[in-house]
């Protein structure tokens, strides 16, 4: 039986399979694959974060399936947002739809009140990113973003974390464009005004919006989860019922 593709895009922290605890089972429906954006990788040294390079992984991904289809689902959270969108925009023949959750799409609402506070905030730090060790700058943007105090990396695997945070480039210089055509539902945890910003921005130019619990991770409550595979559902059974 053929399946659909769906193609799950991390943020900024976990990232392939371990990124969508809650989704695995969609592989029992779809071909569900699990990216890792650039410079994530579980043993090699993190390298600097390339907008470009992350789009280029999720148009391959939904390039061949192996059985000469192409084409797919685009999930992604996060930053992971940014290179779907981008991905929608270069090839929106290859994506079937989109699900943006906690979307760091911020180039998109960068003249409107919470996303210019954020960068207000934030925009120090980064400049002077390159002159701060990985734990100093992942311990002071986890105080700006989250007004909470973080401790230090104990694992090997939690100082590449550090690293991979301080090589991500400001989400608010993504070069994005608003994707015409393309079924997108937008996901947040109704926690923090900057994404519900977002999320009505995108809502204004089409877009379905859900609010579920879990925070900066509504993907991981069971609300989040129905969210998704429901919208992704929908759509496989349109696309479905028209090429029969």
């Amino acid at each position: 039986m053929f399946k659909q593709r769906v193609v799950f895009v991390h943020g900024a922290g976990s990232f392939g399979s371990a990124a969508w605890p809650r989704q695995h089972g969609m592989a029992l429906t779809y071909d569900a694959l699990f990216l890792r954006r650039h410079g994530f990788d579980p043993a090699a040294d993190p390298v600097e974060s390339s907008f470009a390079e992350d789009t280029a992984i999720v148009l391959r991904s939904l390039a061949n399936d192996g059985r000469g289809a192409a084409g797919g689902h685009v999930v992604a959270h996060a930053q992971g947002a940014i290179s779907a969108m981008m991905a929608a925009v270069e090839r929106p023949d290859l994506v079937y739809s989109l699900t943006l959750v906690e979307p760091a799409c911020l180039s998109l609402t960068a003249e409107l009140p919470a996303t210019a506070a954020h960068r207000e905030l934030m925009q120090p730090l980064f400049d002077v990113r390159r002159q701060l060790g990985d734990e100093d700058f992942q311990r002071e943007f986890v105080r700006r973003v989250y007004a909470a105090d973080l401790q230090e990396p104990a694992t090997q695997e939690e100082r590449r974390s550090a690293r991979r945070l301080r090589l991500q480039a400001p989400a608010w210089e993504a070069p994005l464009h608003i994707v015409p055509g393309v079924p997108t539902l937008v996901l947040t945890g109704g926690w923090e005004p900057l994404y519900e910003e977002i999320a009505g921005y995108l809502r204004e130019t089409g877009a379905l919006h859900r609010i579920a619990a879990g925070g900066h991770r509504p993907q991981d409550s069971a609300e989040g989860d129905h969210a998704i595979r429901t919208f992704v559902g929908e759509v496989s059974r349109s696309l479905s019922a028209r090429a029969s």
